[in-house]
């Protein structure tokens, strides 16, 4: 660690935790209800509250997570220290109680939008004054740097489109079709967009500070990650405009451009580690760079292979809306993002605590928990949900008839959860043990 500012990173890191642990408590609970016929919560948690707390709690912590490895990443590469520390402080706090009343507010009914945005306008209105007042202070920062580089560039372009795109989930429209059309440019452009930018520029620093690689490779694949997101990125939107009465054209270049964001990042990784092993480099953090190297490898096949697999039409027309969506978005999430936080947690959390070396076994071994039963995850989902599209779609059975037929699959499903969520907590313990640490 270069900048005392830098330590804003850990609280915001902190909360993320706690919030990530939270989410695969929801994610249990809402995982029970597809498992078990009696639900002895179903008239204080019903499903759709629990589902929504559940992928809320998940785009939060995310969000946590790439601010804090803002703030830790901007002083190193602006060469200067956070614009103004205050700012960051009363935008972590403000940013947290927005996402407590939220919560609250989904357990009392008090929900407005759809899915992901479910939060009531005025604590949206409240989001966007935390994303203004990170933008600014990251802005200012940036404009105190000695030497601009490719990574804050790439940085500071997806924060901006992350807090713009957001601007078009905040009001409701009373036509279905005009509200699913403006809440794409919000859920696909962040995460195939926004999202993609921010995670390109995190992981070149990472790989470059981990691996001792040149700035110039790393920083050549982010072009390559600017150029196909503004392209197959923002062209790629329309698979999700298959069947809400946008024109016909949006089936072709909707299935073809929505497969190759998550390309830059994986050659990225493999040119890293080309380097690597041609230089005989040691890398002590053997646990982020095993978190760095998973992220690249489940992003590409999460969101890339299998997200290409089943938003082709002539596949989607069957599949759309069924459990192999889920697959797809639990593969995906995790793969291109969670695991992108959990690489800067374990490289930065040593840093921060000014750690030269550490006890690592823990953070491995929830490393292989985490990604072995998410494939499971994965693989189960996207089976219940062939056989859904296959009884309900193909054959015509009634929906309720179809989810007897997906039960030892979600069954399957429910003991992975458990297995993934041994991992989360093993990461939780090893997390918390980093953050007391002493040098």
């Amino acid at each position: 660690m270069k900048y005392e500012s830098q330590k804003i990173a850990m609280n915001y890191f902190m909360i993320a935790a706690v919030l990530f642990g939270l989410q695969i408590v929801f994610g249990l609970i809402t995982g029970a209800k597809y498992v078990w016929d009696f639900d002895p919560l179903i008239n204080i948690l019903p499903f759709n509250t629990s589902r929504a707390i559940h992928i809320n709690l998940l785009v939060v912590w995310l969000l946590f997570g790439f601010m804090g490895g803002t703030y830790y990443i901007v002083p190193e590469e602006a060469q200067t220290e956070i614009y103004s520390k205050k700012l960051a402080n009363f935008q972590l706090v403000l940013f947290a109680l927005i996402g407590v009343t939220a919560i609250v507010g989904y357990l009392l009914g008090w929900t407005w939008g759809m899915p992901f945005l479910e939060q009531p306008t005025v604590l949206k209105f409240g989001i966007v004054i935390v994303a203004l007042i990170f933008l600014f202070n990251i802005f200012m920062t940036m404009m105190k740097t000695k030497k601009w580089t490719v990574i804050q560039g790439v940085l500071l372009g997806g924060l901006v489109m992350l807090a713009g795109m957001f601007l078009f989930g905040i009001f409701f429209m009373k036509n279905l079709a005009d509200q699913y059309f403006w809440w794409w440019w919000v859920i696909h452009l962040w995460v195939e967009g926004a999202w993609e930018l921010v995670t390109g520029a995190i992981m070149a620093f990472m790989l470059m500070k981990l691996t001792g690689v040149d700035r110039e490779l790393v920083e050549k694949w982010l072009y390559v990650e600017v150029g196909l997101v503004l392209f197959t990125g923002i062209v790629g939107t329309g698979h999700h405009y298959y069947w809400i009465g946008t024109p016909n054209y949006w089936l072709w270049w909707g299935g073809i451009f929505s497969a190759f964001e998550p390309l830059p990042i994986l050659f990225m990784v493999i040119d890293t580690l080309r380097v690597v092993r041609e230089r005989k480099t040691e890398i002590p953090n053997r646990v982020a760079l095993s978190w760095a190297v998973g992220c690249a490898v489940m992003h590409f096949f999460g969101a890339g292979v299998w997200g290409f697999a089943h938003t082709l039409p002539q596949i989607n027309q069957w599949t759309h809306g069924t459990q192999v969506t889920a697959s797809h978005g639990h593969f995906a999430f995790f793969g291109a993002y969670a695991m992108l936080n959990l690489t800067m947690f374990y490289f930065a959390m040593p840093q921060l605590r000014g750690l030269t070396t550490f006890n690592q076994s823990l953070g491995v071994k929830s490393f292989w928990f985490m990604c072995s039963f998410m494939g499971l995850i994965a693989l189960s989902l996207g089976i219940a949900g062939i056989v859904q599209a296959y009884f309900q779609r193909v054959l015509g059975m009634d929906y309720l008839t179809t989810q007897e037929y997906m039960k030892l699959w979600y069954a399957v499903f429910w003991v992975s959860a458990w297995g993934f969520a041994a991992g989360v907590v093993m990461f939780l313990m090893d997390f918390y043990r980093l953050a007391r640490a002493r040098s």
